[in-house]
């Protein structure tokens, strides 16, 4: 196991095992002090690095296309994909240099999409078809799948969603093939290899690629959160629960940016014909991916997350006016209260951190909804700032005597 592999399950781990009394506190520090994290930067540079490069190439090659002959250009961009795919495998067989060559192997990749770019211009090909960039996100794909790297990952992720954007933006179509590579090819490599960071961003790659086919059927704005929380859902199903977790975080991110410009913004005379789907639609939808979320839960023994789906409640369905604001800021309060419960009973402080921010970012948007219109302006603002700083005190008061204390 690497030293970056070893601390990143000491830090996922490790409370758990103190909680259980396989190890006390102070012997975690000691395993933690045994796997120094500096290397996790060193080893970013090379990737860093064949991302600069490859943007170089890029520019490089752009700015002088025009006056090379034909010839000349498809053996620039086969010779400079071949070259860095040839001297990443070398580095990779060599052994001791795994991140550069997988830093080149991720140059390759980058110059491979550069030169069906370049050669689909040469030949106006890629104003009419988006083939040749599904054959770069599969690549990217099989290259992942090949060295089960989290660069390549990420990078693909990436591919597809520009991928998508251009098919949606330039061609008036939603390339389903790219979504499929995503959503099972990609899903399927996190799921057998789960992992907390990768999570994170292949639930935003689906997301992003869930809102452009939102926007290519010209549907309901609020559409978006059936297949968003269908990837919540998965997140119930996976056993590691880190990476889990952080597959479900976009997903609620999102749901709680909604709500909250809901609060605000939400008056739904105006916003009616964006928000509103048909309601049995919408609703059956909606539970049906409730239904799965819940037997994930039941299956993993984390029912305590049900409180997450209060976000999902549909109350753009109310009327417009003062009681859709109320309303939406109800909800609010209970999923940032339920996230500060359940932080105290994990005994978590980052949850505790999380659950204070979103219980004051509620308290500010409920002020400025409610008091706007009705006080001097700077008497608001300085009710205002009076209010969250002696809320954020509270609750830091209370939340520090319900937790135990660090270990010294």
């Amino acid at each position: 196991m690497s030293l970056i592999m070893s601390r990143k399950l000491l830090e996922t781990e490790g409370p758990q095992w103190v909680a259980q009394g396989i190890i006390t506190p102070g012997q975690q520090q000691q395993l933690l002090a045994l796997y120094p994290d500096e290397g996790r930067v060193v080893g970013l540079l090379p990737l860093l690095g064949s991302l600069l490069v490859g943007l170089s190439a890029l520019s490089l090659i752009a700015a002088n296309w025009q006056g090379l002959p034909e010839l000349v250009r498809l053996g620039l961009l086969l010779g400079a994909m071949s070259g860095a795919y040839a001297a990443g495998e070398y580095f990779l067989r060599r052994g001791g240099n795994d991140s550069l060559g997988i830093g080149l192997v991720g140059l390759g990749l980058i110059l491979f999409g550069v030169g069906i770019v370049l050669t689909s211009q040469l030949y106006q090909l890629i104003g009419y078809d988006v083939t040749g960039l599904l054959a770069w996100a599969a690549a990217g794909t099989a290259l992942t799948f090949l060295y089960q790297s989290r660069f390549l990952f990420a990078l693909t992720v990436a591919i597809g969603g520009i991928v998508q954007a251009y098919s949606t933006g330039q061609l008036s179509g939603f390339s389903y093939l790219t979504a499929a590579l995503t959503v099972l090819g990609l899903g399927w490599y996190w799921w057998r290899r789960p992992d907390a960071v990768l999570g994170t961003i292949l639930a935003t790659g689906i997301l992003w690629q869930a809102g452009l086919l939102i926007s290519f059927l010209h549907a309901k704005v609020t559409w978006f959160f059936i297949p968003a929380m269908l990837v919540y859902a998965v997140g119930d199903w996976q056993q590691d629960r880190p990476a889990g977790r952080a597959l479900q975080a976009p997903p609620l991110v999102a749901a709680f940016l909604f709500a909250f410009g809901l609060a605000l913004y939400g008056e739904t005379d105006t916003y009616a014909g964006l928000l509103r789907p048909p309601f049995l639609a919408y609703l059956g939808a909606l539970l049906a991916v409730l239904v799965g979320s819940v037997a994930g839960k039941r299956a993993r023994g984390r029912l305590g997350s049900l409180t997450d789906w209060l976000l999902l409640v549909p109350g753009f369905y109310l009327p417009s006016g003062l009681a859709l604001a109320v309303a939406t800021l109800v909800v609010l309060y209970a999923y940032s209260g339920a996230v500060l419960w359940r932080a105290q009973q994990e005994n978590n402080p980052d949850r505790v951190t999380l659950g204070i921010t979103l219980f004051i970012l509620t308290t500010m948007a409920a002020y400025f909804k409610l008091t706007w219109a009705f006080m001097d302006k700077s008497l608001f603002f300085l009710c205002g700032g009076a209010l969250l700083l002696g809320l954020s005190w509270y609750l830091r008061r209370t939340t520090k005597a319900a937790l135990p204390p660090k270990p010294e």
